[in-house]
C-alpha cells in the first residue's frame, strides 16, 4: 500500500523535471529572436566550409567527436536539426556557450571563424 504514494510521487517528480527541462529548451532554441534573425555571411562558400572543418576540428572534435556524431554528454550536430538551425542560433551557441550543460563559449574566436564552422555544420549529415 505504501508503495502507491512513493510511485505517484516519483512520477510526479518525473512530470515536473520534464516540464522544466522542456521550458528551458534547446540551447538552440534559448538564443533571442534578433540573434536567431543574423545571417551567415559564408552561407554555401566551400573555402568556408573548408576552413570551418578545420576549426571544428581543432575546437570541437574533441567533445563532439571527429565526425560530430557526439561524444560522451557532447550532442550530436550532425543531425537535421542543426542543419535546419537558424545560423544566428547557432552563432550565439558558439558565442556565449552554456556552463550548465558543458558547452563551453567560444567568444575566444573571431567572428568569421566562427561563421566559417556554422558553414560547415550546415553540410554535415549522419551517417
Amino acid at each position: 500500500m505504501n508503495r502507491l504514494p512513493a510511485f505517484v510521487r516519483g512520477v510526479s517528480v518525473l512530470l515536473l523535471a520534464t516540464a522544466a527541462w522542456a521550458r528551458v529548451g534547446t540551447l538552440v532554441q534559448q538564443a533571442p529572436p534578433r540573434t536567431r534573425a543574423l545571417n551567415n555571411p559564408f552561407e554555401g562558400q566551400q573555402r568556408a566550409q573548408l576552413a570551418g572543418a578545420k576549426l571544428f576540428a581543432r575546437e570541437c572534435a574533441a567533445c563532439h567527436g571527429p565526425d560530430a556524431a557526439g561524444k560522451g554528454k557532447a550532442p550530436p550536430l550532425n543531425l537535421a536539426d542543426v542543419r535546419q538551425a537558424q545560423p544566428g542560433a547557432l552563432f550565439w551557441v558558439l558565442r556565449n556557450g552554456s556552463l550548465k550543460r558543458g558547452m563551453p563559449s567560444f567568444a575566444h574566436l573571431s567572428e568569421p571563424q566562427r561563421w566559417q564552422i556554422i558553414a560547415y555544420l550546415k553540410t554535415l549529415k549522419r551517417r
